[in-house]
């Protein structure tokens, strides 16, 4: 009986502990590093940039395009040989933070239409002066527009 006690507070002790360190837990999801240099700047979290001249995103996470080809979503590492005279660093880009954008691509296609073709517009990673600066963010709401670009082109 004392064997079966033992064993019990022991069982319960290592369940309490276990779920302790199940709950404590702190997440940062903070990508600076990882952006390319064609890249707009003021960003400090990018899942997805959506190029509407190309109508192609790129996953920054996981370094790859992804676009249409034979009506099925590819991925790959580069942009495919029909985007060769695409300047990545000219073309404007939109941050998209959500998973799998490119399963809404028609909604992207048309909200973001307006900035096919805005070559040189938009500041980018590699032109910026003096690093990244928490202090100052060009993108107020790290994603979703901002008073000079994507909702109101003024």
């Amino acid at each position: 009986m004392k064997k079966l006690i033992l064993l019990t507070a022991v069982l319960s002790g290592v369940m309490i502990t276990t779920s302790s360190f199940g709950q404590v837990s702190v997440g940062v999801n903070v990508n600076i590093g990882t952006q390319p240099l064609w890249g707009p700047v003021g960003y400090d979290h990018v899942d997805y940039y959506y190029m509407p001249d190309i109508d192609v995103y790129y996953n920054v996470p996981q370094r790859q395009y992804v676009y249409m080809n034979s009506g099925r979503w590819c991925y790959a590492t580069s942009l495919p040989a029909r985007y060769r005279n695409y300047d990545i660093y000219r073309g404007y880009k939109v941050v998209i933070n959500e998973p799998r954008p490119f399963l809404r691509n028609d909604y992207y296609r048309e909200h973001f239409r307006d900035y096919r073709g805005w070559y040189g517009r938009q500041p980018i990673l590699r032109d910026r002066r003096g690093g990244w600066d928490r202090g100052r963010d060009d993108h107020h709401d790290r994603g979703r527009g901002h008073g000079r670009g994507h909702w109101d082109r003024h």
